[in-house]
């Protein structure tokens, strides 16, 4: 069977692509031809149980991923679970399971089971964990089978895309050793994989057998997210030759993974300066030939602890509007602990904020429509509309409530000195008169 970017460039429209450009508001051709060019792609594996699939790509609306999981300290999957049910409640687009504590076989299932929207791992995670608990070995004595053979496991599960730092070579972490950074590697996955190399004295093993994940992903049509193993942890590591570098190798591999019929998006570029995100956005875009970009915040400051979802929104819609297409969510527990349900919605919520502002900038189909039927709901106090069309209705609706409702329609705020009501009531006069200030009489 062919995956999704092989029938694209035999011209074949499938479901899930008609399904997409409804939910976008385009023809369905324009999915297709995304997708062969790989400007698109459509995270599905062959085995997945995905009902709600997403198109994720060049002139889409801005998606946005929820991570979820558990971790050592925090085992509870019924926990995560509940996450996973506010995050598909406030529409996410996809999820991602994080997990590295528990049964992480059993918990991926789960979550499986109960997530309709499209799902995403880290193999290298699961395949870290049992090299230490399972096979009482450390993670540099983890062997290439045992990593491939948790992809295909994953793959084999309906995972329908996987964040793999095939970015992390020899040539790339050379360059960490030029500059020195004041944080040299905060990715998880690309640590592991950095660890192993250095230990082992070894190339990467996911870039040195990058052909064999290659027919893994084809075989299950899964779309591979090359990973930002080297991306800056801080403002002031931003934009430099060990991220540049890893984006070079991750624009090559796109080439590859284009030429076996795989999908793919690139991961980036963590903490970056306001004034550089544009700029690294445009790189990646160049470099890796018009791939989708899945952005990791960006986060334009450092200082904000508890806050790092807003600072991650601001980061976000300054790189949607400069084309990102996909945001991952970040939570107040960010850089912090695990996040909680309200964290999870709070992350979300504001990762969607920034998704549609993106959108305006974009003139993505939908977007402005939205905004203006909420000017038009405001301008006929038009309360039950408002709440309706915000995108936190409980909570719009609670702080109506909470906040007392006025006699004069108004919010409580302004009550008889509403604004829109004092305006609406004199212009009711001025439609009926000739009224010029040149003509005024003092």
């Amino acid at each position: 069977m062919c995956t999704l970017k092989r029938l694209a460039e035999k011209g074949i429209i499938t479901e899930e692509m008609k399904a997409c450009a409804e939910a976008e508001g385009v023809e369905a051709e324009y999915i297709r031809e995304g997708i062969a060019k790989g400007h698109i792609v459509i995270c599905k594996n062959k085995k997945s149980k995905v009902t709600k699939p997403c198109a994720i790509g060049k002139g889409l609306k801005t998606k946005v991923n929820v991570n979820i999981g558990t971790s050592k300290d925090r085992l509870s999957i019924e926990e995560e679970l509940k996450k996973l049910e506010i995050a598909l409640k406030y529409r996410t687009d996809t999820v991602m399971d994080l997990s590295t504590g528990g049964e992480l076989d059993e918990i991926r299932k789960l979550i499986r089971e109960n997530c309709p929207v499209p799902l995403g791992t880290v193999p290298i995670y699961q395949a870290a964990i049992e090299a230490v608990e399972k096979h009482h070995k450390s993670i540099v004595e983890m062997t290439v089978s045992e990593i491939f053979k948790v992809i295909e496991k994953q793959a084999e599960d309906g995972i329908d895309f996987m964040t793999v730092h095939c970015g992390v070579t020899k040539q790339s972490l050379e360059r960490l050793k030029n500059k020195e950074r004041i944080l040299g590697m905060v990715s998880r996955g690309g640590s592991f994989i950095a660890e192993w190399m250095i230990y082992n004295n070894k190339e990467n093993p996911l870039y040195e057998y990058f052909d064999e994940l290659l027919e893994i992903a084809y075989n299950y049509d899964i779309t591979l997210s090359l990973g930002d193993g080297i991306r800056p942890g801080c403002i002031a590591d931003a934009t430099d030759g060990g991220q540049i570098q890893e984006l070079i190798i991750l624009g090559e591999l796109t080439l590859r993974a284009w030429d076996k019929g795989v999908q793919v998006m690139i991961e980036g570029p963590g903490h970056v300066p306001l004034d550089q995100i544009t700029a690294n956005v445009q790189l990646e875009k160049k470099l890796c030939h018009g791939a989708p970009f899945y952005v990791l915040g960006p986060l334009p400051t450092d200082i904000a602890p508890g806050y790092d979802h807003l600072v991650g929104a601001i980061g976000g819609t300054i790189a949607g509007a400069a084309g990102a297409d996909f945001l991952c969510y970040l939570t107040p527990a960010e850089h912090l602990r695990l996040p909680t349900i309200e964290d999870v919605k709070e992350g979300l919520i504001a990762s969607k904020i920034a998704a549609h502002i993106a959108d305006l900038v974009k003139g993505v189909k939908g977007a402005w429509e939205w905004d203006l039927e909420m000017a038009k709901a405001r301008a006929r106090l038009d309360w039950e509309a408002q709440i309706e069309l915000s995108i936190d209705p409980e909570k719009a609706r609670r702080y109506r409530i909470e906040g007392g409702i006025s006699q004069s329609k108004a919010c409580t705020m302004c009550g008889p000195y509403c604004a829109i009501k004092i305006f609406d009531s004199a212009y009711k006069f001025l439609k009926g008169k000739d009224f010029s200030l040149n003509d005024s009489k003092s």
